[in-house]
């Protein structure tokens, strides 16, 4: 078979992405989003900037999961150094010029937006918005930058799948622990008012498909709610409770949510009820409040343990 001439790459590309896309039953727009933030890894993990940013959120679990976990469009990272805006905004220009070998992508520097994530407050961030060209497809790409988190135990060095036979990048990011501490967190910190469906998904996720060491989990808890400023309950929070999971408004934004996202159907509350049992131990050892011994390492077949 004749391979394209380099002009051509980009129809290549495109070509085997729209095949791809079939072949998973997965929306074409969101595989070029897919692919676009796989090749910015690249060069992020290729510039001089690779020690300065962890990757974070639902992009991991492409690593930890073959395949499609839940869909995102969006890129998660951690920042470490300044925040102010137009450094961050040079940066990441600096980041999409990094020389990489040929893979059909030129991403635009013109285009190239920062500004403050305003709609989360709770955590807040910067919101790196640009447009990457795949030939004359024009793909939207949305990175959100935090910082200041506590990350337990170190940051591992990834190498990140590729969706197509392109260098891999390879990166830091989040342990696993350091996931499940953010988000027990933000079920803790938000309470009732809590709308982040994708963190009892998550969790319950990762509480069938791993085993974990107790004494870590419970180290990594205590470094990010000291960091969050949130207090470890020493009781069971309202947000892994009976009655929220019982709740109907939350019962509906869950469907909605798996709707959403064409996730297998579950119901909340036995979603929640696997999250608690997962959670809610661990936190009570955090607090040290536990009854009696320490939790040595959750397993799949059992449990706490």
């Amino acid at each position: 078979m004749t391979k394209p001439k380099p002009t051509d790459l980009s129809a290549s590309v495109r070509a085997r992405l729209f095949n791809l896309s079939k072949k998973n039953g997965e929306d074409f727009s969101l595989t070029l989003t897919r692919y676009a933030i796989e090749r910015l890894l690249y060069r992020l993990g290729k510039s001089k900037f690779r020690n300065q940013f962890l990757l974070k959120g639902a992009t991991l679990f492409a690593i930890w999961e073959p395949g499609i976990h839940r869909p995102t469009r969006d890129l998660d990272l951690l920042g470490f150094g300044s925040s102010e805006q137009e450094e961050v905004r040079r940066n990441f220009i600096k980041i999409c010029q990094t020389e990489a070998p040929p893979d059909g992508l030129i991403f635009s520097t013109e285009h190239l937006r920062v500004s403050e994530i305003r709609e989360d407050s709770h955590y807040g961030g910067l919101r790196v918005q640009t447009i990457a060209y795949l030939g004359n497809a024009r793909i939207s790409i949305q990175v959100d930058v935090g910082y200041g988190d506590a990350v337990t135990p170190e940051p591992d060095q990834i190498v990140f799948p590729t969706l197509l036979d392109f260098d891999a990048p390879s990166i830091k990011a989040y342990p696993i622990y350091t996931v499940i501490a953010e988000k027990t967190e933000a079920i803790v910190a938000l309470g009732e008012i809590n709308t982040r469906m994708k963190d009892f998904f998550d969790l319950r996720f990762l509480s069938q498909k791993f085993e974990f060491e107790g004494p870590t989990l419970i180290e990594a808890i205590k470094a990010t709610f000291k960091q969050r400023g949130t207090s470890i309950p020493q009781e069971t929070p309202f947000g892994l409770s009976v009655q929220f999971g019982n709740d109907s408004t939350k019962q509906t934004q869950w469907s909605a949510f798996l709707r959403r996202n064409r996730l297998e159907t579950v119901m909340f509350s036995e979603a929640l009820s696997s999250v608690r049992q997962f959670v809610a131990p661990a936190l009570l050892e955090a607090a040290s409040i536990g009854q009696g011994k320490e939790l040595d390492r959750w397993t799949l077949s059992g449990g706490w343990r």
